[in-house]
């Protein structure tokens, strides 16, 4: 003889929450495996670049930041999800991966990832919470490489900026100098400033820099756009001194110093100056920010 187990009033409010989350997760579920099929390709191209191209490499660190960040900083408690809005972002995201990917144009498809994620977010907690994330956001746009074509425009006039710097300094110092182009001739030696030597990825990296500082450390959003801002001269007046150390090395010291390692090196040293000053202007803006807020 056998026997039905009758659940009891308790086990049946457990099976229907559990039904009632997995019923909640699914649509979570299935958005992230559709996301993952749409953009998986884009995704690998990025990482691969940060990880092989020194111009882009500061995209292995800023994109973990930004996750970081918006884990922290968490959702809005009055979060409330526009799914139309979201859905007509996701369209054009998705339009304009496919573009991307018929031209053969990385920048776009990578665009359409950003979008996608923007999109993702308002669906689910509302144009409000781009707000309240705009720092991580930011640090995700700025991961993203720049065109080439835009590279290289900009990479021209900062060789030519540095070179002049740097002839000048070595002016400066009674070495005899003459520049052509981003070419600085010395007697017995000739300086070729190379696009490597740009200043680029510094000026890069350094404005991501001033915006992670200014966004965590500032308050009010001139005084953050003036931290940002003072990146670009900071950054391209200490590759005019890089510059100008390489040329003043090799004229005195040793041709080798101009190149390999050491050369690295130098690099390095004046970057590890420039954060030191950007954080220092930071450390003043914050002080005056707290003199202005007491002032009020």
């Amino acid at each position: 003889m056998s026997t039905v187990a009758v659940a009891t009033p308790v086990e049946r409010e457990r099976a229907a929450a559990a039904a009632s989350r997995g019923r909640a997760v699914l649509p979570w579920v299935a958005t992230g495996a559709a996301f993952l099929v749409l953009f998986a390709g884009p995704m690998a191209d990025l990482a691969k670049q940060w990880w092989t191209d020194p111009n882009a490499g500061h995209g292995l660190l800023l994109a973990p930041i930004a996750l970081y960040l918006a884990w922290r900083t968490g959702v809005r408690p009055d979060a409330k999800g526009q799914p139309v809005l979201g859905l007509c972002l996701l369209v054009v995201s998705v339009l304009l991966r496919y573009v991307g990917a018929l031209a053969a144009e990385l920048f776009t498809m990578r665009t359409s990832l950003v979008g996608a994620i923007v999109a993702l977010i308002v669906f689910a907690w509302g144009a409000r919470q781009l707000v309240r994330w705009w720092l991580p956001l930011t640090l995700v746009v700025l991961s993203v490489p720049l065109p080439t074509v835009v590279l290289n425009s900009a990479a021209f006039p900062l060789q030519l900026e540095a070179s002049k710097m740097g002839a000048a300094l070595l002016a400066w110092r009674q070495i005899p100098v003459l520049l052509d182009g981003n070419v600085i001739r010395l007697p017995g030696h000739t300086l070729f400033v190379t696009e490597a030597c740009s200043g680029l990825r510094s000026l890069a990296a350094l404005v991501a820099l001033g915006v992670l500082i200014a966004g965590l450390w500032l308050k009010k959003p001139p005084v953050r756009l003036l931290l940002i801002a003072a990146a670009i001269p900071v950054a391209i007046l200490l590759n005019g001194i890089r510059v100008f150390l390489t040329g003043f090395l090799v004229f005195f010291v040793d041709p080798k110093l101009g190149e390999g390692f050491m050369h690295l090196t130098e690099g390095w040293i004046i970057f590890v100056f420039a954060f030191a000053i950007l954080g220092g202007l930071a450390w003043v803006l914050v002080r005056l920010e707290r003199l202005w807020g007491r002032a009020a």
